[in-house]
């Protein structure tokens, strides 16, 4: 169990980093800026739980909401990984791209799902420019983490 849970950890952290280099390339192919929900949440998070974070407006605490921001889609990714590391051996017969898939939307859900609780975005506003930007990395990410932890499990 420790093992699949590493491979998954480790595949997640593939994953992610797939999944910032797709963002990244689109970013720099359209000239489309960086989305600001990332740094939103951590602040938004920071004011429920009576941090001061959440009040500062300075540039240090403008770096260190952005800094957590990112922080967070790592441990999306790592943590979604662990827990398709988890969860695979349950599945011995589960093709690649069924298990990329959902991997890929499970890391999405876990994004956008807190962002939409709290009134950060509006899928409903996003259009199809927008939905395209947030599917394709997440399942570049799925697929990543599913052959990564696939080759990473057979290797221990």
């Amino acid at each position: 169990m420790l093992r699949d849970a590493l491979a998954g950890a480790i595949a997640g952290a593939l994953g992610t980093f797939s999944l910032n280099v797709t963002t990244y390339a689109d970013m720099a192919i359209r000239g489309r800026a960086s989305s600001s929900a990332p740094t939103q949440l951590i602040s938004n998070l920071a004011g429920k739980v009576g941090l001061p974070l959440a009040q500062a407006n300075d540039q240090t605490s403008q770096n260190r909401k952005s800094g957590l921001g990112a922080l967070s889609g790592y441990i999306n990714g790592v943590g979604v990984g662990l827990m398709y590391g988890l969860l695979r051996p349950a599945m011995p017969r589960l093709p690649l791209a069924l298990g990329g898939t959902g991997a890929g939307l499970t890391a999405m859900a876990a994004s956008d799902v807190p962002l939409v609780a709290l009134g950060i975005s509006n899928p409903k506003s996003w259009g199809i420019s927008g939905w395209l930007s947030d599917l394709l990395p997440h399942l570049v990410y799925g697929f990543v983490t599913a052959t990564a932890y696939e080759k990473l499990r057979s290797a221990f």
